[in-house]
């Protein structure tokens, strides 16, 4: 499968501040790549070294099999981005904006420009002026631009950041409909899991500036941990005997004074004989399955790199 974008030890260092430090990430031709992380973990400063709107302190980014480097690219061409709020002429209406972009770009005619209007929903509100537009709308009228000059690979930074739950369906659709029909390759930054989730056919995860995790969406959804819920009259001595007789390697204590427990497996049984014949009275053992949030966020507590 051909690839669209490669990242190699991508590093951006500010002064003292290391704002990305060697990040990889990798996409194949018709992905939805969704970039997730906290704010502040690294995913816009990432996006615009891939766009070269910034240098890179050290390391590679490849777009269609060429390598970016500083000045005009021509392999720009094939690619669209909205990166962080775009931003247009308020007293100008959508398709004056649009049609300020078609000219900078080269472009004659006007059949791109109604087809990406169409394409977002955006046609019947084409003579609006965009400050009239909400916050959803304009996001939409951003991605028509992006789509205007029809890429192959279109980035989007946060695209529904700060919209409500229907704006936020609408971007959903609208991404899944240039994949599907436009065969658009597309990454997607967000913080949100969920959203992603809906979306995304591959997933990264960074914080930090450190790439922790880079893989399927399938797969992910697959290692979605099982463990068991532990609740003890000693919990801290039951970690301890665990950790040291049963050679369990991840054995959390909560907050809220209950253990858990992970890659148990088929031993939950043995494991609880062990702890009363320790003398640790257990009140419940349960088995349960994290969900791809509590993945996110032990991935992100945890601070852990996978390979």
């Amino acid at each position: 499968m051909e690839t669209i974008v490669q990242v190699k030890g991508l590093c951006k260092q500010y002064k003292n501040i290391k704002a990305v430090d060697k990040v990889h990430l990798s996409l194949q031709r018709g992905d939805i790549y969704g970039f997730l992380g906290q704010n502040g973990a690294g995913k816009t400063t990432t996006i615009r070294m891939m766009m070269g709107l910034i240098q890179p302190s050290s390391g590679s980014v490849e777009l269609f099999g060429e390598r970016v480097r500083p000045g005009r690219n021509q392999i720009f061409g094939k690619v669209g981005s909205v990166i962080e709020y775009p931003g247009f002429y308020s007293n100008l209406t959508a398709v004056e904006n649009l049609d300020i972009h078609r000219r900078m770009m080269g472009m004659k005619g006007n059949e791109a420009l109604e087809e990406a209007l169409h394409t977002v929903g955006l046609w019947e509100a084409r003579n609006r002026r965009a400050a009239q537009f909400s916050l959803g709308m304009k996001q939409r009228l951003g991605i028509a631009r992006a789509i205007l000059h029809r890429p192959e690979l279109l980035i989007l930074d946060e695209p529904t950041n700060g919209l409500d739950p229907m704006g936020i369906k609408e971007i959903r659709l609208l991404i899944q409909e240039l994949a599907q029909k436009r065969k658009i390759t597309i990454l997607i930054s967000s913080h949100i899991l969920s959203e992603v989730e809906q979306l995304a056919t591959k997933v990264g995860i960074i914080h930090g500036g450190v790439m922790l995790e880079e893989t399927s969406m399938l797969r992910l959804k697959e290692k979605n941990r099982q463990y068991i819920g532990l609740q003890v009259d000693q919990p801290e001595k039951a970690r301890e005997l665990l950790i040291d007789n049963m050679h369990i390697q991840d054995c959390r204590l909560e907050e809220a004074g209950w253990l858990r427990v992970y890659d148990v497996g088929e031993h939950a049984g043995e494991m609880n004989r062990f702890l009363n014949r320790e003398g640790i009275l257990v009140h419940s053992l349960s088995s349960i399955k994290d969900s791809l949030e509590d993945y996110f966020v032990n991935l992100i507590e945890g601070g852990k790199v996978i390979v």
